[in-house]
């Protein structure tokens, strides 16, 4: 371990990601400061850091935004506990707090917090490392903040949104798939949806199975926290209902930029038509195989799983969306049988 630690988390380190923010929490609990350069990602609508640092203001942390950079200082003696409420159950901003408030003098308290299993699994490793947290997935969490943290061994919660995906891969391609490592429970309202739509689901010892036979029926879904349908496989079940027997509308709540790869699907005949945060799809009994290009994590898995059933070669570019949250993509599905190879990019070749 260093003797001292970097409280800079430089530009080409957090570019691409999202999630990259997620230092911003423990650098300032460790270290008493953070400059962090504003994070990348997925351009799928607003994802401001206003609750993040509203969080820290008010436990006493000046916080500005500097070349790019936001910039954090906790006060002499270290951060100080209060009660914040969150205007929306944001994933980032409960990590964020959480991982400030674990040391921090006294008591801390976050008000309408995400429930996602992931914060769950937060909230576990840190107990683990010593930490004082009740509420734990509740939408109040209260942690009371200890000196220091101890090393520790976790292993963390698996993918519910790859898990997730390979579901409806097994629908849309009625296919069979057995999904190992994989917990039902943070799935619940994905596989009863996929029940709906025709699917047979089977929990198994240490995951699920999904079996399709037969062409999907079109389902309605809306986006909401959890333990609502994550809005991280509404692209998937956009694509599965291109190709369903019926008519569906989805409801997208959390991101307003959610239906750019519609445009996309369009280019495989999928018949999508958006209207604010409702999409309507007319599924088709085919859809055919043309170039298209990945908007994000989640629309290039949709168009991918399309692509597997559309008629002729689908090309899917800009491919490095889907690398920040798959690994092997491809590789799993041709072990499943698909007929999908990965290409370099004429620039590259």
């Amino acid at each position: 371990m260093p003797e001292t630690i970097e409280h800079r988390a430089d530009y080409d380190l957090v570019r691409r990601m999202r999630a990259s923010i997620a230092v911003l929490g423990p650098l300032v609990a460790r270290t008493g400061a953070a400059d962090v350069a504003l994070p990348g990602g997925d351009a799928i609508g607003s994802r401001g850091l206003d609750m993040h640092t509203a969080g820290l203001e008010r436990m006493g942390a000046t916080v500005t935004n500097e070349h790019g950079y936001l910039v954090v200082q906790a006060p002499d003696g270290g951060l100080v506990g209060t009660h914040v409420y969150l205007d929306f159950p944001s994933v980032g901003a409960t990590e964020t707090l959480l991982m400030a408030a674990v040391t921090a003098n006294g008591q801390t308290i976050i008000d309408n917090a995400a429930r996602e299993p992931e914060i769950v699994d937060i909230c576990n490793m840190l107990v683990s490392m010593g930490g004082q947290i009740s509420g734990i997935g509740t939408s109040l969490l209260t942690i009371s903040g200890v000196s220091a943290l101890r090393a520790t061994e976790y292993t963390t919660v698996s993918d519910r949104i790859v898990a997730g995906t390979w579901a409806v891969a097994a629908v849309i391609t009625r296919g069979d798939i057995t999904v190992h490592n994989a917990n039902p429970e943070h799935l619940s309202i994905v596989l009863e949806k996929l029940t709906t739509v025709g699917a047979n689901v089977e929990i198994t010892g240490d995951g699920f199975r999904v079996q399709m036979d037969r062409r999907p029926t079109a389902v309605d879904i809306v986006t909401l926290p959890y333990p609502g349908f994550p809005t991280d496989l509404q692209p998937q079940f956009i694509a599965l209902n291109s190709i369903a027997e019926g008519s569906a509308m989805v409801t997208e709540n959390l991101f307003e930029a959610r239906f750019r790869f519609v445009q996309e699907l369009s280019r495989l005949g999928a018949e999508v038509r958006t209207d604010g945060h409702h999409a309507l799809i007319r599924g088709r009994s085919q859809l055919s195989g043309a170039p298209v290009e990945a908007t994000d994590i989640r629309a290039g898995a949709g168009l991918v799983l399309a692509g597997l059933v559309s008629d002729g070669e689908t090309v899917v570019h800009a491919i490095e969306h889907i690398d920040r949250g798959y690994v092997d993509f491809e590789t799993q599905l041709a072990t499943l049988g698909a007929n999908i190879v990965r290409e370099a990019s004429p620039e590259l070749a």
